[in-house]
């Protein structure tokens, strides 16, 4: 549960919101802190200037009970006697302001300052204050020691927890809805990851047809289930295409395996008595198996070129002569089938690359061509260079591809009728590739196809 993303994703939410909260409240209340500091200096700075220079003005006249200016004022009022002149020599009682003694102020830097900011706890009090001192002038003269403005350092540091607690409030409600937040979110993330991950648990097993999870907003997720259905999709046509290749070469497989056994048969047990029939069994036997080889020798091929392990030889092609070799492998099946047959070929191009496999590609187009198109159809080898490249056309009059299986057709173990091996095409393809080159298509359906081999000619350029 803990190492769960569903876990993680509110936990690592929530956790960042902590943190970002906790740095906030603390960067708040240290600018409140300074805020009220100087906010309440700044209030008893004005408001000893004004009450020192009151009492200096009544000294000797009437002087205010501080009483009564603490009511007005909301603040403490304090005298700090300097032990040379004093404001109330002519009080026999109780003077009419709270006395503090002179320890209390440095004077040297109130002389120096005119004003002077300081923290003290009165005797017998208990109580701290913070204050601003300022020197009491009577008629032009100091000396008569200093008024101190006060205010108990309690009221600041209520102000804060004042603070501190309204943010703990706003704060606790920020953390419920961040985590609300968060819960919805991993269940957003998560429901959809977990679809996927049963989905791949169910194709891990073999089953192609699963449902996959729909994922509604866009974003990665979307993506990612994008992604798995067109990867479950291909693995369902690649499923399709072993099974339906393994049924192919099975087949392929048997019928000269049958034909080769029948024949040997009748040879072991003399049912061929003549010349005649011995050496039409053995043009059989013969014949099958190099239809064997031909298919063993395909399978050979896509493997190597899927592994990147083929190995092409570099020598010069005329490829006059190679379009020639291929055209005249199908003509006697044009004649048979009653199929116009014709080639064009223009000029006599030498080309560097393997001629084998160059071969190798038009015979494979060719058979293409002469399996789709019907008797009494036509089918052309075109061969011409320029712009340092030399292309060889094959095309025909079948019922052309539809747009939707040209991409397939190069796939291997891919038959649109379900019959022969399906890996023609796709060894031209990867062959073309290997020696530098490429097949293009141009078909139309119910018009036949054009497939044409592009290989370079630096020569040309």
């Amino acid at each position: 549960m803990l190492r769960s993303l569903r876990f993680r994703l509110p936990a690592f939410f929530l956790a960042g919101v902590v943190v970002a909260g906790l740095v906030a409240t603390a960067i708040a209340v240290k600018l409140f802190q300074d805020y009220t500091h100087d906010r309440t200096y700044s209030a008893l700075r004005r408001e000893s200037l004004g009450l020192a220079k009151l009492y200096g003005e009544k000294a000797g006249v009437d002087v205010f009970k501080s009483s009564h200016l603490e009511e007005a004022t909301g603040d403490r009022i304090f005298y700090v006697n300097n032990n040379r002149l004093t404001l109330f020599n002519g009080y026999e009682h109780k003077p009419p302001i709270r006395q503090l003694p002179p320890s209390t102020i440095d004077w040297a830097r109130l002389g120096s300052q005119g004003v002077l900011q300081l923290e003290f706890t009165p005797a017998r009090s208990g109580t701290t204050y913070v204050g601003v001192a300022r020197p009491v002038t009577v008629g032009g003269k100091k000396g008569f020691g200093a008024l101190v403005v006060a205010t108990p350092k309690s009221v600041l540091r209520t102000r804060w927890l004042t603070l501190i607690e309204r943010l703990a409030i706003a704060f606790a409600g920020g953390i419920a809805v961040a985590a609300a937040l968060g819960y919805y979110l991993s269940r957003r993330i998560t429901k959809p990851v977990l679809a996927l991950a049963h989905a791949a648990d169910e194709v891990a097993e073999g089953h192609y047809e699963v449902e996959i999870p729909r994922v509604p907003g866009g974003g990665e997720i979307q993506d990612l289930a994008e992604r798995f259905g067109e990867m479950t999709s291909r693995l369902r046509e690649a499923d399709q295409r072993e099974r339906t290749f393994l049924m192919t070469v099975s087949h392929e497989l048997r019928t000269p395996l049958t034909a080769i056994r029948g024949h040997i048969e009748a040879l072991r047990e003399g049912v061929a008595a003549d010349e005649e029939s011995r050496q039409e069994s053995l043009s059989v036997v013969y014949t099958e198996t190099e239809r064997l080889d031909r298919l063993v020798g395909d399978v050979l091929d896509l493997a190597k070129l899927n592994a990147r392990r083929f190995s092409v030889r570099h020598e010069e092609v005329d490829m006059s002569r190679v379009v020639e070799v291929a055209y005249t492998a199908f003509a006697e099946e044009a004649r048979r089938r009653g199929i116009n047959y014709d080639e064009d070929v223009d000029g006599s191009p030498v080309i560097v690359s393997d001629g084998d496999r160059v071969l190798q590609i038009i015979s494979n187009l060719l058979s293409n061509a002469f399996r789709w198109t019907p008797d009494g159809g036509r089918i052309g080898v075109a061969l011409e260079a320029k712009n340092g490249t030399v292309a060889v056309s094959v095309e025909d009059t079948g019922p052309g591809i539809p747009s939707d299986e040209v991409d397939r057709i190069f796939r291997p173990f891919w038959s649109r009728d379900g019959r022969g091996t399906g890996l023609g095409l796709p060894i031209a393809h990867e062959l073309a590739g290997a020696l530098g080159g490429r097949i293009e298509l141009e078909t139309e359906p119910g018009r036949g196809s054009c497939f044409r081999l592009v290989l370079p000619n630096p020569a040309l350029r």
